[in-house]
């Protein structure tokens, strides 16, 4: 009977160590499972932050300031090239205007008609040359109209200088030129001398014109007076250049 009752409390004794290691295994497994999960929280929340700190370094915020700031330069600099290249073409086109305008061949007797009139107001010892392009096409008409109102006076009627016009006189088809002619001083007591007709010739062409003076009577001419100006592209009035 004590042997048995021995027994029973033996293995009372056994198990409850038994219940005793299992209840501490198993605290032991709940204890080590949160442990775990906090450290693979821990590494999660670690990776996080690792990418989570590196967007600052090549995030599209870096990325869009410096493509903007690219973006501002390269759009200054193709307007800057565009304006460039306007001014240029401008620039060239006014240039090879003047360059073909100056190219032009020189007119020559053939080119164009001569014409003379009495000039309309004061002082009436002059008269106007219009040389009118006939030929269809451009030509320049160089220097001043060689005039010689007589056949007793071979010499050229001497040119005034202060009449040359600032650029080269171009004629375009149709356009006229003129130049002023002093005939006389006007007085009483001059060796004037009826002339009904003169010749003229133009600069590089020796071809000699033949000029219908103006008038029923003519015009008289004091060949120590007479004077002329250079051609230029509009009207003027002699007095104001001799």
């Amino acid at each position: 009977m004590n042997s048995l009752r021995h027994r029973s409390t033996l293995l009372a004794a056994a198990s409850t160590a038994v219940l005793a290691l299992s209840l501490t295994a198993c605290q032991d497994d709940a204890d080590a499972k949160p442990a775990t999960g906090t450290t693979a929280s821990a590494a999660a929340d670690a990776a996080r932050g690792q990418a989570t700190g590196s967007t600052p370094t090549t995030g599209a915020a870096g990325s869009k300031g410096s493509d903007g700031a690219a973006g501002a330069s390269e759009s200054t600099g193709s307007a800057g090239a565009t304006g460039s290249s306007d001014s240029a073409g401008a620039s060239g086109s006014g240039t090879a205007g003047e360059q073909a305008s100056a190219a032009a061949p020189a007119c020559t007797a053939k080119d164009v008609r001569i014409t003379a009139a009495t000039q309309g107001g004061p002082p009436y010892t002059h008269l106007v040359l219009t040389a009118k392009n006939t030929s269809g096409h451009t030509c320049r008409l160089p220097g001043f109209p060689h005039v010689q109102f007589l056949e007793s006076h071979k010499q050229d009627v001497p040119a005034v200088g202060r009449s040359r016009p600032a650029t080269p006189v171009v004629l375009h088809a149709g356009e006229p030129a003129y130049a002023a002619v002093k005939l006389s001083d006007g007085g009483t007591d001059e060796d004037n001398e009826p002339v009904s007709a003169f010749s003229v010739t133009l600069e590089g062409d020796s071809t000699v014109i033949a000029v219908t003076a103006p008038g029923s009577g003519g015009i008289a001419v004091d060949p120590a007076k007479a004077l002329t100006g250079y051609w230029t592209p509009e009207l003027r009035n002699g007095a104001d250049d001799f």
